[in-house]
């Protein structure tokens, strides 16, 4: 199972409604909008380019 990196949901790679490749990692989604909003700003849904602290004060 892979975690649709918009919304969060759960997804099986095998029945998901769209996947993408981005830096050399695919991504699953559970639908096409999920996948076209990651396609838009794909930066903003990578851990590896976030470059920010996950705690928050």
């Amino acid at each position: 199972m892979a975690q649709d990196p918009v919304c969060k949901m759960t997804v099986d790679e095998n029945t998901a409604e769209g996947k993408t490749e981005y830096k050399d990692k695919t991504y699953f989604f559970c639908s096409a909008g999920c996948k076209e909003t990651f396609e838009k700003e794909p930066d903003k849904f990578t851990e590896e380019s976030s470059g920010h602290e996950h705690s928050r004060s």
